[in-house]
């Protein structure tokens, strides 16, 4: 028999008095265990033995009301013994217990108790808590049908067709109902804390209201005492106010004092300029004539130069036309001499003509059969050029059809990954419709929060995160994109409290395989961050804090601090964002994001565009997704249509490329047989021509020596007519220079007399500008000099004589002032800026009628008014804050129990899922489908079975429609697939086959084995029938009960 090293397996079980028996000792194989006998043989007893071993009520294995009931009649107590294997990973307190832990339970007609041993059976603890550690160490649920599924259950759970009994079944094995009913008693006793916190600040609002009153009476007969006390400064302040008022009065005189003696520097700085100006016109006037006189000198000088330059250009041209004549007759005898040389070459071509003449009849045969040659290479090397052109021809198809084949194989290549794009991004939509917090690290982030649920108690304060699973968009999903590019991947990032708990979050975060996960730490009780407005960007566009929102004001605190929302701003399209990132300069912007994906920003001169994503077209935010997945799946089905499309194309492709390469062969294997054959017909026509020229080599030719002498002698003649022409050409060219030399410079004296004629215009016309200005310039000094004497040296002495008066009368203000209060002290109230003596007069008499009136309708002191308010202050001030401290513990209970109601919604979502594929796969075994529709609401859990032998494809929806077999075997693939969502160290079933017939009963106890050897537990199954079909292994192990007694 096959035995393991495993924890929590049973390997003896021992009763004394236990119910039918005296004494039983059964012991267990670590797989699979089979226990046969008749009934009433007390099989049933051995399942009622581990529950009650394990700690369940009598009433619970639904075989007694009370524990003494399992006493033998007769018998003073009944006694349970089971023995667990201890070894491996996961054993239970190893150090103390060893490899064996042993469970006594002892029941008397009036106690019963219970004790744990080691392996040496010497006792360790009788505490109910230990053993209750224990089951909670091995996960060992005896009330679990998943765990034990007594007889009873067996026969209830396989016999019922009651949708409602099933969802009992599925909701107490999958252990929802436990969690379910904690999770309802919790909510009762939040709603009854809720309703005594609601009347403890209900009872303070009375105390509020009286606080209010006490204040209002203290806020007015405070402010009669300020009327009296601003009554009192009014008048302080209207003493020193007619100080004051004639002090400004004294400041605004010495101001214009000021001012008429600064006319006197002014006015005599304009009479001195005016001077000035009068010396410097004198002074200019006299150089512009002596300028004017040396210009006129400068111009005489340069007309006798021109003179003399004018009569140098008629001498050189003379000499010129002289040398161009002489040259022209050079020329002339040249080419007379040319034309004689023609003649007698033309005289020798004569003479060798009429010797060709004579000799060719003898020659015309040889030439026709040479001719013939010709024609024949010609037509040949005709016939290999168009052979070539066609070879070209095909060869440049080929390449361009070769090249269209590559091209369609990385098209085909391209589109596929783009196909595969799409069908992942589907993919991650789908996941992301499913879940929203997979937007922001996939199943990775699961599997985080997972882990960091289960170390929760580690952390000072729960992380936030991911961050983009508490934000949310303000409106629609316009912005949703802009804002995903704009925050990025702190989207995914976790918030922690302290560098502790990032510590442990990064372990948790190893424990998940999630890696370079961003952790930022911030602290959680900072409240909302409020941002002034002249730090924010000024514009009417949108930033990103404003499109977002956020139940926790950590998470917008983030946003504002590591990506800095406050200062990202939205804009509509790419055009708008040009303008507002590098044309307006708004102040205190970071970047610009457009809704289409383009981030635009500004460093100094540096201008930065990025165009967006062609791959991201919508942002995580998005509240709804239907849309993008259909469009992503339309795209999909269009990119796998273009990719058969593409491959058709291709195979066409391959199949003409065939087709070409044979024709190119078979072309380039004729062309160089006709390159062959071209070769030895040159080969032969050059022969024929070699021997055609011998031939004629050794006739005679005629005698021409006197015309090649004649020719000789013209040449030589015209040879030495044609050096001097050389140096006459020469001298002409020089002469032609030295003449445009001339020209050039007369043109530049030219230009200069004109010059100088034009400046002396000017220099003339300057003259008549300076003696104008003259004549202004003493005409305004005589203006200025009358107006110092007659305007301002007179009221400068009228504005001394009002300031001395002034003085006098600030001194007599002065001193009555100072008799009222100290000008300090007026200081310290304000001083009287802003008003006058007469705006002060009437607002203290509005005062005096006031404070008249007010002052008759209070009796009462303010000082005793005043403590009474600082006492009921303190009271109400307690009171709020421990009302305070009850709701925000109240208020974080709520958030946490709404957060576990709603995994506890998905687990529920995900078992009932995942049980569906699992009763599937069980039912494949035997050729039949079906599905499991669980309704949480109305507690309803209903199978759909539909049968292989069913040709009408019709549903069985329920099972007692079906056979007793076949609903005995598909109520077994239920049970099944509910052992596979349960984790236990042994399980035990009790009359599983019951109202099954032998062919159910067989695949059923073939399932059942091959599912127990597969999963890995220890079976304990109990039947009164034969389980002689059942293959022997060495992991299963046979019992047979002995019969009972008559």
């Amino acid at each position: 028999m096959a035995t393991r090293h495993g924890a929590g397996i049973i390997s003896k079980i021992k009763v004394e008095n236990f119910m039918c028996h005296s004494s039983l000792q059964i012991e267990l194989g670590d797989w699979v265990n089979f226990i046969t006998g008749q009934n009433g043989s007390g099989k049933s007893a051995i399942l009622t033995a581990l529950c009650v071993a394990f700690g369940c009520r009598a009433k619970g294995t639904q075989r007694a009301s009370s524990l003494k009931d399992f006493i033998k009649t007769g018998c003073s107590y009944a006694a349970v013994f089971v023995e667990i294997k201890n070894r491996g990973e996961d054993a239970f307190k190893h150090e103390v217990y060893g490899d064996t832990i042993i469970i006594e339970r002892r029941i008397t007609e009036s106690t019963s108790s219970t004790t744990l041993k080691d392996s040496q059976g010497k006792k360790v603890s009788q505490r109910k808590d230990e053993l209750r550690e224990l089951v909670e160490h091995f996960n060992i649920d005896v009330e679990n049908p998943c765990v034990i599924m007594t007889q009873d259950k067996s026969r209830e759970f396989l016999h019922s067709g009651n949708d409602k009994d099933k969802f009992k079944f599925f909701f107490k094995a999958t252990l929802l109902q436990q969690v379910s009913e904690l999770l309802d008693s919790i909510r009762s006793q939040l709603v009854s804390a809720d309703s005594i916190v609601q009347e403890l600040e209900a009872s303070i609002r009375p105390m509020l209201r009286e606080l209010d009153e006490l204040r209002e009476k203290i806020k007015n007969m405070e402010h009669v005492e300020e009327i009296a006390q601003e009554l009192q400064v009014l008048k302080k302040k209207l003493a020193w106010s007619w100080v004051y008022d004639v002090d400004r009065q004294i400041t605004e005189q010495a101001l214009k004092i000021e001012k008429l003696k600064e006319r006197v520097p002014a006015c005599q700085e304009k009479i001195d300029r005016k001077s000035a100006l009068l010396e410097e016109l004198k002074a200019r006037l006299l150089e512009q004539k002596s300028q004017v006189a040396s210009l006129i000198e400068k111009a005489s000088g340069l007309k006798v130069a021109r003179n003399a330059l004018q009569q140098n250009i008629s001498s050189a041209t003379e000499e010129k036309l002289e040398l161009e004549e002489e040259y022209a007759r050079g020329v002339s005898m040249v080419k007379k001499m040319a034309s004689r040389l023609k003649t007698l070459e033309r005289q020798i071509q004569d003479v060798h003509e009429q010797h060709v003449q004579n000799t060719q009849a003898e020659e015309s045969a040889i030439k026709e059969n040479m001719k013939k040659y010709q024609d024949e290479i010609e037509a040949a090397r005709l016939s290999v050029e168009r052979m070539k052109d066609e070879e070209h021809a095909l060869s440049e198809s080929l390449r361009n059809i070769v090249s269209t084949i590559d091209e369609m194989s990385k098209e085909i290549d391209e589109n596929k990954r783009l196909y595969n794009d799409l069908c992942s991004q589907a993919r991650e939509l789908q996941q992301r419709q499913t879940n929203k917090v997979t937007a922001f690290g996939g199943d990775k982030v699961l599997r985080l929060l997972r882990s960091i649920e289960s170390h929760h108690l580690k952390f000072q304060r729960p992380p936030i995160g991911p961050i983009g699973a508490h934000v949310k968009l303000v409106g629609d999903d316009f912005w949703a994109l802009a804002v995903d590019i704009a925050i990025g991947k702190i989207l995914d990032a976790f918030i922690v409290t302290s560098h502790k708990d990032s510590l442990v979050l990064r372990d948790c975060a190893r424990e998940a395989n999630y890696r370079n996960l961003q952790i930022i730490i911030y602290d959680f009780s900072r409240p909302r961050l409020n941002i002034p407005l002249h730090m924010l960007p000024a514009t009417d566009h949108p930033t990103t804090l404003k499109v977002i929102q956020s139940d926790n004001p950590t998470v917008l605190n983030v946003l504002v601090d590591m990506a800095g929302a406050e200062r990202q701003v939205l804009v509509q399209d790419y055009e708008v964002g040009k303008s507002v990132a590098f044309e307006q300069r708004v102040k205190n912007l970071k970047e610009v994001y457009t809704s289409d994906g383009y981030k635009l920003h500004c460093r100094g001169s540096v201008e930065t565009i990025l165009n967006p994503d062609k791959w991201r077209r919508t942002g995580r935010l998005c509240s709804s997704l239907d849309d993008r997945i259909n469009d992503v799946s339309e795209e999909a089905s269009r990119k796998q249509k273009l990719i058969q499309e593409v491959i058709g194309k291709k195979r066409r492709g391959d199949e003409e490329r065939r087709k070409l390469e044979s024709r190119v062969h078979s072309l380039k294997k004729r062309r160089l047989n006709e390159d062959h054959e071209l070769a030895r017909k040159e080969d032969a026509l050059r022969d024929m021509e070699n021997d055609f020229a011998a031939e004629t080599k050794h006739d005679p030719v005629p005698d021409v020596d006197e015309i090649y002498e004649e020719i000789a002698q013209v040449q030589e003649d015209k040879h030495s007519r044609e050096l001097p022409l050389e140096k006459v050409k020469v001298r002409i060219s020089i002469t032609t220079k030295e003449l445009n030399d001339l020209k050039s410079k007369f043109k530049d004296l030219h230009e200069s007399i004109d010059g100088v004629v034009k400046s002396i215009e000017l220099a003339e016309h300057e003259i008549s500008s300076t003696e104008e200005n003259l004549r202004s310039a003493e005409d305004e000094k005589i203006h200025y000099e009358g107006l110092m004497e007659k305007k301002v040296l007179p009221d400068i002495k009228l504005a001394e004589s009002e300031y001395e008066e002034l003085k006098g009368t600030r001194q007599e203000n002065y001193g009555k002032a100072s008799i009222i209060c100290s000008e300090s002290e007026v200081k310290e109230l304000g001083g009287c800026d802003g008003f006058n003596p007469e705006q002060l007069s009437a607002q203290i008499n509005r005062l005096k009628q006031r404070l008249q009136k007010e002052t008759s309708r209070f009796t009462e002191l303010i000082d005793d008014l005043r403590a009474m308010q600082i006492r009921k202050e303190n009271k109400v001030l307690k009171k709020q804050q421990m009302y305070g401290a009850f709701r925000e513990k109240l208020n974080a209970c709520q958030k946490a129990l709404d957060l576990r109601w709603n995994k506890f919604q998905r687990n529920a979502s995900l078992l009932k899922r995942q049980l569906t594929w699992q009763f599937n796969g069980h039912l494949r075994k035997k050729g039949i489908s079906g599905h499991i529709k669980v309704d949480y609401e109305k507690k309803l859990l209903s199978v759909e079975v539909k049968m292989p032998q069913d040709a009408s494809g019709n549903t069985v929806r329920d099972t007692r429609g079906l056979s007793g077999g076949e609903r005995s075997f598909s109520t077994l693939c239920f049970a099944l697939a509910l052992h596979e969502m349960t984790e236990a160290p042994f399980r035990a079933m009790d009359e599983f086959d019951v109202f099954m017939d032998a062919v159910s009963r067989k695949i059923s106890l073939d399932t059942l084995v091959d599912f127990a050897l597969a999963q890995g537990s220890q079976w304990i199954f109990i039947t009164p029938h034969d389980i002689s079909m059942v293959k022997p292994g060495e992991r299963i192990k046979k019992q047979q009960m002995a019969a009972p007694r008559g």
